[in-house]
């Protein structure tokens, strides 16, 4: 039973088609880089679609360079899309704390205002405009 695994034990484990994917885009850069021709990127391909253990995959990619999976285009792309989710719910989080301050400040303004009995300058019109303009300046000066 030893034998049928193969040199790293995982060699018969089915693949998924995740794993299938990744193998394909590899490929497909090795065609890119110049390194498979047309034939062979087709023939390889197919072979990958068709593969059902890791030995048929590691065969098809065994005599070309390893491109890392956090290298591969799709996984980089799904990376950046998360991170850019990331800064979009970031900033929305900065606008409600913005927001919240704001209400805060002006209920401090409004009290103080009816406890002297007359409109008090509106003073929280400083802390909330110059935190509102460094927000609305990251809209355009953030590092993408």
């Amino acid at each position: 039973m030893g034998d049928e695994q193969g040199d790293d034990g995982k060699a018969l484990i089915r693949v998924s088609d995740a794993e299938r994917q990744e193998t394909a885009e590899r490929l497909k850069l090795a065609h890119d880089e110049g390194r498979l021709s047309l034939t062979e990127y087709d023939d390889r391909l197919r072979a990958a679609y068709a593969a059902t253990v890791r030995a048929d995959l590691v065969a098809l990619e065994a005599d070309l360079p390893r491109v890392k999976r956090k290298d591969l285009p799709a996984v980089r792309a799904r990376k950046a899309e998360a991170e850019r989710a990331d800064q979009i719910r970031d900033y929305a989080k900065e606008w409600r704390s913005w927001a919240g301050v704001a209400v805060l400040l002006t209920t401090i303004w409004g009290i103080t205002s009816i406890a002297s009995g007359q409109l008090n300058f509106f003073w929280p019109m400083f802390p909330i405009g110059i935190w509102g303009a460094v927000l609305v300046a990251q809209l355009f000066w953030r590092d993408d």
